[in-house]
């Protein structure tokens, strides 16, 4: 993995974190924020991002690649969608990471801080930024779990038909 340092919150970054869909109805002082939490990270073939059962507080943007998502050992899906979220289960829930994450070609992902949760206070410019990754996250989960569903119930049709 080759990361950079935590990056500034000029313009260019900013412009480029409003390509990310979750991101475009961000402040602009909240993605500023979100700037000075987050890396780059970039990553080989094969290399591993996320390791099931990890504790770690990375949240990840998908910027370019493609990454598979596997739990103990078997593969769960790729994702290659610029912008996609990856990482959050273990920033709500705060348990283990559940499933491994490997990037699949040379990929490039933004890697957000969010170890801040744990000590949130009014004050503190990163919990107005926590708040919204929240707000984002929380809409993404509804929205895997709204395809979760449907691929649940067409797989228990399908094993309907084969039993008659």
């Amino acid at each position: 993995m080759i990361e950079s340092k935590y990056l500034k919150d000029n313009i260019k970054n900013i412009k480029q974190l409003l390509a990310i869909p979750a991101l475009k109805n961000f402040e602009t002082k909240a993605l500023g924020q979100m700037l000075r939490l987050s890396k780059i990270r970039q990553y080989e073939d094969g290399e591993i991002i996320i390791r099931e059962g990890d504790l770690d507080m990375w949240l990840y943007f998908l910027l370019s690649g493609k990454i598979r998502i596997e739990k103990e050992g078997v593969p769960i899906c790729t994702i290659s969608k610029m912008g996609e979220i990856f990482g959050e289960m273990r920033i709500i829930d705060s348990l283990s990471r559940s499933a491994s994450i490997y990037a699949m070609g040379k990929t490039v992902c933004m890697a957000v801080n969010t170890s801040g949760k744990e000590k949130c206070s009014p004050d503190d410019e990163s919990t107005y930024v926590l708040l919204l990754l929240y707000r984002v996250l929380a809409e993404y989960i509804s929205i895997r779990l709204r395809l979760t569903n449907e691929e649940l119930v067409e797989l228990k049709k399908n094993m309907a038909k084969q039993v008659k």
